[in-house]
């Protein structure tokens, strides 16, 4: 079964239609490059389209009926969203599932450092990374820091023009006969993507001034030390320290003037270091797009998206978008935890259907994608595919009956029956997919969340885009793909069910 090229089967509207549709999630990924901003860019666009926050509808006392349309968000980095439907919820939904955390290096809670002139911040990378792809690469800062008075600074710093970036440096070429002796995975080591951030020392830029503290602190030690020789030693000393960390000092004054934060509040902070810059169009055609974090963003937007495209529907319809993927789905904003089971029970209970038995059936009949990227066939690097079972750039919709590693371990593996009812639903929607494993059987592998929404007893099925350099700070995707997966979630939406 040869696969099909959407390009060659779309009509002008439809192309035009797959441009526009691009175009927008172009921007998303500019400015959604942490889960926190992906949370808010889209309740800002759902509200728009009419959707309530649950909320605000439990506090009303009103009840949910058909056509209803709310959302919750777990702890900023989760969204769900329920479009109620005819049926009633103990049949079952259907459901799209995407994560909207992507592979990238963290700062460290103590991160801040100087060393022989140079101000540095130390990470911790996140997620699946090849280590070597992140040095000399233009970087920008992403996040929050939250003071202990509960104020929050929010970060975004290497994204406009005239934002400095940041990197991590290697070493030259002429002096890597060490590295170059190394294998890929300790070319750079993890201690190693430690962030360049700053060269000038503090009393070398007269316009960033001492803060009060230091002021008061400076002003004391100068009265202390006319008294006694003991303490001007002490005084002296300090003064030396602090003058070793001049560069350091001056990356302090630059937040405090623009952040208002000090050294110890890095302490509660979530700070992201992503790759700075726009998603682009890439190739003369202008056919793919590249940018950090498609995976698993792409997936995310065409789900979101399909909710808003919907009508009425049989089914209620549900969107889950999660944090946490990249790292085993853990936490309380990961999937294992119970924050999507508990928000089914509120969207139960304000229908009036709610029981403990209600809400499992509810679960154990829904019938799920599992929107996730698949690794699309690379001819440079053809041996690690193998052709018959893998997706192409190109190609439309992908979908993976199953995923794991090395003998489907970790896998959730879809039932041939639920696989009959995919294939029905897309090909009555006139979609275009392929189906694909991650390569071949011994060369590695990977997983999703599908196998913990499997857990209810559901049907769950992976499916989503292909894409060329997964987990690179760069990604590539095919706007066909991107377009038709969407159509192939829209399709599925509006399934009435097996």
């Amino acid at each position: 079964m040869e696969p099909k090229s959407v390009w060659e089967s779309y009509s002008d509207k439809q192309l035009k239609d797959m441009h526009t549709f691009n175009d927008a999630y172009r921007v998303f990924l500019s400015e959604s490059k942490t889960e926190r901003e992906c949370v808010d860019n889209i309740v800002n666009d759902i509200e728009k389209a009419g959707y309530v926050e649950l909320q605000k509808v439990i506090a009303s006392g009103k009840k949910l009926k058909k056509g209803d349309k709310v959302y919750a968000v777990n702890m900023n980095k989760n969204v769900v969203m329920f479009q109620i439907g005819s049926e009633p919820l103990e049949k079952g939904m259907n459901i799209l599932g995407a994560h909207i955390d992507s592979p990238r290096l963290d700062l460290k809670q103590n991160p801040l450092y100087e060393e022989k002139g140079l101000a540095l911040l130390d990470t911790h990378y996140y997620g699946g990374i090849k280590k070597y792809q992140w040095v000399t690469l233009p970087l920008a800062l992403h996040g929050v820091i939250v003071k202990k008075d509960g104020t929050v600074a929010e970060i975004s710093l290497g994204e406009e023009e005239d934002d400095p970036v940041f990197f991590i440096s290697d070493i030259l070429i002429h002096l890597a006969g060490d590295q170059m002796s190394k294998t890929a995975a300790k070319a750079v080591e993890g201690e190693a993507l430690n962030i360049i951030c700053g060269n000038k020392p503090i009393k070398m830029d007269s316009p960033i001034k001492m803060d009060k503290a230091s002021k008061t602190k400076t002003a004391a030690a100068a009265k202390t030390s006319a008294k006694t020789t003991a303490a001007k030693k002490n005084a002296k000393e300090e003064a030396e320290e602090k003058a070793k960390e001049g560069v350091k000092a001056g990356v302090l004054a630059i937040l405090k003037d623009l952040y208002g934060v000090e050294e110890e509040d890095f302490l509660s902070a979530e700070i992201e270091v992503v790759p700075a810059g726009k998603a682009r169009e890439a190739g003369f055609d202008r056919s793919m797009i590249m940018s950090y974090g498609q995976d698993d963003r792409v997936c995310a937007y065409g789900s979101y998206k399909a909710m808003l495209a919907i009508k009425s529907v049989k089914r209620t319809a549900c969107c889950i978008l999660v944090d946490k993927e990249e790292i085993g789905s853990v936490g309380a904003t990961g999937m294992q935890s119970r924050f999507f089971e508990n928000i089914v029970a509120e969207v139960m209970n304000l229908t009036g259907s709610y029981s403990e038995l209600l809400l499992r059936r509810c679960l154990a009949n829904s019938l799920m994608l599992s929107s996730d990227v698949s690794a699309g066939f690379d001819p440079n690097y053809a041996s690690c595919f193998e052709p018959k079972n893998s997706c192409y750039l190109g190609s439309g919709m992908v979908i993976n009956k199953y995923t794991g590693s090395r003998g489907k371990y970790s896998s959730n593996d879809a039932s041939a029956e639920y696989m009959a009812y995919i294939r029905k639903v897309l090909d009555e929607g006139n979609v275009i997919f392929q189906t694909a494993e991650l390569g071949k059987v011994d060369q590695g592998g990977g997983g999703t969340i599908a196998y913990i929404l499997a857990q209810y007893g559901m049907n769950v099925i992976d499916s989503g885009v292909a894409v060329l350099d997964m987990h690179a700070p760069w990604e590539v995707t095919s706007k066909a793909d991107v377009y038709e997966t969407y159509r192939g979630y829209i399709a599925f939406l509006n399934g009435e069910g097996m």
